[in-house]
């Protein structure tokens, strides 16, 4: 039972990013749909549980492969969306259709860059005595719940916010990947 109540507060520590990416996500949407909202949560929810397990699986050698460059990735895979967003809040209100990060390229950008550390933490369930479909099982519903909180806390700080939500969405998110960089070469 321990060892479950461990899992959980890993599962709420590795979904801190999704919860954040969804509160941004939520501001530069406006008025994000439910299909939008369950799209995102199954898809961040789907990658930590998906990373864990590969993480369980592969062991310490593409852990080790990639430990060296991982806050990197996650930084430039951030940054990138970020980007973009500030990008589109400085243009002009145009009536053309804006990219829509519930979807396609973008959601898969956002789902890796928020899972990564699931990774990692894939090697140490293993450590753990943990059976890995239960721990994967609770990682990804955890961040499932915690997404949607975040797409219903950012809806209602975007209609606060107003105007320049996107922007302040894409700071968040370059916020994020520039925090993973400091956690990971200060440490």
């Amino acid at each position: 039972m321990g060892n479950l109540v461990s899992v959980f507060l890993i599962a709420l520590g590795l979904s801190a990013d999704c919860f954040a990416v969804a509160v941004s996500s939520s501001i530069a949407l406006k008025k994000p749909t439910r299909a939008q909202i369950l799209r995102v949560a199954l898809s961040f929810g789907s990658f930590q549980a998906l990373m864990t397990f590969l993480g369980w699986l592969a062991g310490r050698t593409v852990v080790e492969l990639i430990s060296g460059y991982d806050h990197w990735l996650a930084f430039g895979l951030l940054a990138f969306v970020g980007a973009r967003m500030i990008r589109e809040s400085m243009e002009h209100e145009k009536e053309e259709k804006k990219a829509d990060m519930t979807r396609g390229f973008m959601l898969l950008v956002l789902s890796l860059a928020t899972s990564l550390d699931s990774l990692a933490v894939g090697l140490s369930i293993a450590l753990m005595q943990v059976n890995i479909a239960i721990a994967a099982g609770i990682i990804g519903i955890t961040s499932f719940l915690v997404t949607a909180t975040g797409f219903t806390v950012g809806h209602r700080a975007g209609s606060l916010i107003g105007k320049r939500a996107e922007l302040i969405g894409g700071l968040v998110l370059i916020g994020i990947g520039v925090k993973i960089l400091i956690e990971h070469l200060g440490g």
